[in-house]
């Protein structure tokens, strides 16, 4: 953990779910969520965004949207603005998830605009990088997490107190994770390059680390250096499981 920075421990419920299994979720997280450290978000699907915000109404659990589009408004059929994400509670957003660059062809220069837009909008955003196995593999990991990064964050991202969730492509769903030593090391970099490319505010940037975190590796994940929390993909659909990943943050 950096000393200093709230822990955030961020639920992506991906495309999952029915909605009456999506307001038990959200019961059971209202009943046992905590109110000090650490600060719980959870992005529902689209469909069930307002029926789970009307359940966690009053409870310390923030909101956030899988993705938003770079328009204010328009022609984009099937799409969702920000501005709209934010009329219905949301204050975070996910962006440039590996499953929407991959699945979607999203680029960095198409996660900046939608950073762009969601800043606009009062949105905290929650970009995500990664590198693949094969990158990995080539040594080019740290090369092209950087590259991600000065791609897709836009000026004020920082200070505007833009997210940064780490997660290795390779390791998402697979129940495979870097090593400790690993992370440390990217999570080092991360900093370092956020720092360099928006000043001082940079260090303040909350850094997650992501990819099949789960119950039994969250207490190690959480206790490294500039790691200052998660995003939960699989085990966030189940309370239990996703306290049990809250709970693990290192106290103080």
């Amino acid at each position: 953990m950096t000393p200093g920075i709230r822990p955030l421990i961020a639920g992506n419920w991906k495309m999952n779910g029915t909605l009456a299994s999506a307001l038990r979720l959200a019961e059971a997280l209202r009943s046992a969520a905590m109110s000090a450290t650490p600060e719980l978000l959870v992005c529902p699907p689209f469909l069930h965004f307002q029926p789970v915000a009307a359940a966690l109404l009053g409870s310390t659990i923030a909101l956030g949207g899988q993705d938003c589009h770079h328009a204010a408004s328009g022609a984009h059929t099937g799409d969702i603005a920000a501005a709209m994400l934010r009329d219905v509670g949301a204050s975070h957003v996910i962006l440039g998830h590996s499953e929407r660059r991959s699945d979607h062809g999203e680029t960095s220069a198409m996660v900046r605009r939608k950073c762009e837009a969601a800043l606009a909008a009062g949105l905290v955003p929650v970009v995500c990088v990664g590198e693949t196995e094969a990158e990995r593999d080539a040594d080019q990991a740290e090369a092209v997490v950087a590259r991600q990064l000065l791609d897709s964050l836009p000026p004020g991202f920082a200070t505007a107190g833009g997210i940064v969730a780490y997660e290795p492509v390779w390791a998402i769903g697979t129940g495979r994770t870097p090593s400790e030593a690993e992370v440390a090391a990217m999570h080092g970099m991360i900093r370092n390059t956020v720092v360099q490319a928006h000043g001082d505010g940079g260090r303040a940037t909350r850094l997650l680390y992501g990819g099949s975190v789960k119950p039994g590796n969250a207490a190690g994940l959480l206790a490294l250096p500039d790691v200052d929390g998660a995003l939960v993909g699989g085990a966030s659909l189940v309370a239990e499981d996703f306290l049990a990943i809250a709970r693990a943050v290192p106290a103080g």
